[in-house]
């Protein structure tokens, strides 16, 4: 206790705990069962009351204006987008998102900005001791993201948001996030087959998981949905009395002239589904003359500011490499998705082809106009080659059938064909929270998993030269020997034991060939998109 003081209201400061003791301490609560496992006590939802209590949190939660959102894909967007627009309209906006790619305060954004470590630690120790002080062996400590909810909760409560928009974790019925029991609106943005072993393996089961947010008589808008989804949605919507409504995408031509924040085609879905709630949050909050007609004719300027100005971490980002610590420099882009479902895949798959494409014309433009300024007899030297690379890895309880094959036909549709694909752990599995979190050594690390993703990839692979005959071998010089040290080399792809050496070999291959511009697709997890951000970006 001497590292925590209380003071006159209550809430706990730091005295001289550091934000690494916090990150050990968060970490002691990341269970490395499955998340299907019902062996502990804690799992149980109800218990999520005994600790409110505990906290006493019942009446502040109480008092929050909640949006709350649930989806398989598309409900970080949409809370991005929702916090977005009503920050523009002059409110305090709390956002509860996950997971985080870098930093765990990315979890707690305040007025679009995340939490400060300041009153981060505070609010943590509070919660922290408190819990603690209570623990007891039928109510043990919550586990990681039950106390990461609990704190948002509390957060939130002691920051006097006047919105708090909360996006689910897993599910629906039993998401720690569900314990509010008058939100002000609920959403249901895109539903697909993700997690399977705990939500079920129907659209239909998914589907009614995910309507358990829905509250006797609060208004809920959904995302167009397959129909087996949808009449689920709609009979979990009568049976309380809830005014379930289709939130149509975004009309494009309603942002004069502007674009998303977030590119991508599926992002006008999203948009939608946040116009709708948005729109409605303020009616209900006494701001007159805001109307949600299904398809609006226009939108007021701050709706618009709202969407234009939209950032989300990790979907739909390209980063250019910097080579760092390296006097010599390649041409590296990489094209960050956090995509993780089959239809994900889809959008993630279209995204990166027109993106790509999009960078291909810039780049030619310029050496067109370059050509023009200098001899024809230089010319040849100028030109670059695009060529494309997949970083990959996702989750042992996804099917990487239904994930890859998706990704590979959607590119070739787009003339879009992986020079190498590679497959790598996720340095963030290893059950530790920080921002400094340490793999294990190489030789400890077991890349079974990335070996069965790899025998996927060259038998798609393999099966699509052999259909279409469109793919050329590009000549270029790899890494070198000491980059590809203890990986698993196979035709069209490479098993390396860790995301280090992974971006080691990219970086030594793109400094071997000054001629070509390589473009990194990284996706299949959210986790990995963040271990690859924080090494680009030290």
């Amino acid at each position: 206790m001497s590292q925590f003081q209380r003071d006159g209201n209550g809430l706990g400061k730091s005295s001289g705990a550091s934000y690494e003791e916090a990150m050990e301490a968060l970490s002691s609560l990341i269970t490395k069962r499955s998340r299907a496992d019902k062996s502990n006590k804690g799992d149980n939802f109800d218990v999520l009351f005994d600790y409110i209590k505990f906290m006493e949190l019942e009446e502040p939660i109480k008092q929050l204006r909640v949006i709350h959102v649930a989806g398989t894909k598309g409900k970080g967007s949409t809370c991005a987008f929702t916090e977005s627009i009503l920050r523009n309209c002059g409110f305090r906006t709390g956002l509860f998102t996950s997971p985080h790619l870098i930093d765990v305060r990315e979890r707690f954004r305040l007025d679009g900005v995340d939490i400060s470590e300041e009153k981060f630690l505070a609010y943590f120790w509070w919660c922290w001791h408190r819990l603690k002080e209570r623990a007891t062996d039928d109510i043990p400590m919550p586990t990681y993201f039950r106390f990461l909810s609990l704190l948002a909760f509390k957060i939130f409560a002691e920051e006097q948001v006047d919105v708090a928009i909360l996006e689910v974790g897993l599910g629906g019925k039993f998401d720690s996030t569900n314990v509010v029991e008058s939100p002000v609106v609920c959403g249901i943005a895109s539903l697909g087959y993700d997690h399977m072993e705990i939500l079920g393996n129907t659209l239909g089961q998914i589907a009614g998981e995910k309507a358990g947010i829905f509250k006797r008589g609060i208004p809920a808008f959904t995302a167009p949905q397959p129909e087996e989804a949808m009449s689920v949605l709609k009979q979990k919507a009568a049976e309380l009395d809830v005014n379930l409504q289709v939130a149509a995408p975004l009309d494009p031509s309603l942002l004069s002239g502007q674009h998303l924040g977030l590119e991508g085609e599926h992002q006008y879905i999203n948009a939608g589904l946040a116009v709708a709630l948005c729109s409605t949050w303020l009616q209900k909050n006494g701001r007159t003359g805001i109307n949600y007609p299904n398809q609006p004719i226009s939108l007021p300027e701050e709706f618009i500011k709202g969407l234009v100005t939209t950032s989300l971490q990790g979907r739909a980002q390209i980063v250019r490499d910097q080579f760092p610590e390296s006097e010599t420099q390649g041409d590296l882009v990489v094209y960050l998705d956090g995509a993780h479902s089959p239809e994900s895949m889809d959008a993630c798959a279209k995204w990166f082809c027109l993106a790509t494409k999009d960078e291909d014309n810039s780049l030619q433009n310029l050496v067109h106009n370059i050509k023009g300024l200098q001899d024809s007899s230089q010319n040849g030297s100028l030109r670059k080659i695009c060529t494309q690379v997949l970083l990959f890895n996702c989750m042992s309880v996804r099917d990487p059938q239904l994930l890859l094959p998706r990704l590979v036909s959607t590119c070739a549709n787009h003339g879009v064909h992986f020079m190498k694909a590679l497959f790598v752990p996720n340095t963030s599995v290893y059950y530790k929270v920080g921002t400094d979190s340490s793999s294990l050594p190489d030789a400890q690390v077991d890349v079974s998993w990335q070996l069965t993703l790899q025998r996927t990839w060259e038998s798609i692979v393999n099966g699509e030269k052999g259909k279409d005959g469109k793919h050329e071998d590009l000549i270029y010089e790899a890494g070198g020997d000491d980059s590809q040290k203890g990986a698993h080399i196979s035709e069209n792809s490479t098993v390396f034991s860790s995301l280090p050496l992974a971006i080691n070999w990219l970086r030594k291959t793109a400094q071997n060939n000054q001629s070509i511009r390589f473009q990194v697709l990284v996706t299949g997890s959210l986790h990995l998109i963040g271990d690859v951000l924080r090494l680009i970006r030290k």
